[in-house]
């Protein structure tokens, strides 16, 4: 029985999320399904600039799999550009996570409530060390529901 595949953390759900070639109507095209974890590994790679290790810890995965998912997401933008297919983001197994916060010593715990609605703790409640960082990268807003750590999972159908 295979292991069960670990949700990957998404910063955010893309505001756009279908792209076509100008000029072709849409009945002409064939469609690119790019996942949301595809998009994100994109997005921290290409437009964040981070490195691989950086980048596989933000989306909580190893640095294999982060390849895999780059390597995926790159081929399928590629054959979408150079054949003009059009590209439709959707589906993924994902975690949108709010209020995530992670203190100096490595601990990560959700903060309940939406998402911005709880301020920034002064303890960690496992170690109960002060002056909690930031909250962790991982969602700046969403188009999903705002609770203390959401996932979801969806196929492509």
């Amino acid at each position: 029985m295979p292991r069960p595949q670990k949700y990957r953390r998404v910063a955010s759900v893309p505001g756009v999320t279908f792209f076509k070639p100008a000029g072709v109507p849409m009945r002409a095209l064939e469609e690119v399904h790019l996942s949301l974890e595809e998009a994100e590994a994109l997005r921290l790679k290409e437009i964040e600039r981070l490195d691989q290790a950086s980048a596989s810890e933000r989306m909580n995965v190893s640095r294999s799999t982060f390849q895999r998912v780059l390597a995926s997401a790159r081929h399928k933008v590629a054959d979408a550009l150079l054949n003009a297919k059009a590209v439709r983001i959707t589906g993924g197994n994902v975690e949108m996570a709010f209020n995530r916060f992670r203190c100096e010593s490595g601990h990560e715990w959700n903060t309940s409530g939406g998402a911005g609605s709880q301020p920034q703790p002064a303890l960690c409640p496992a170690c109960h060390t002060p002056g909690v960082p930031s909250p962790v990268p991982v969602a700046r807003g969403a188009a999903v529901k705002s609770r203390g750590s959401e996932r979801m999972s969806t196929k492509l159908v």
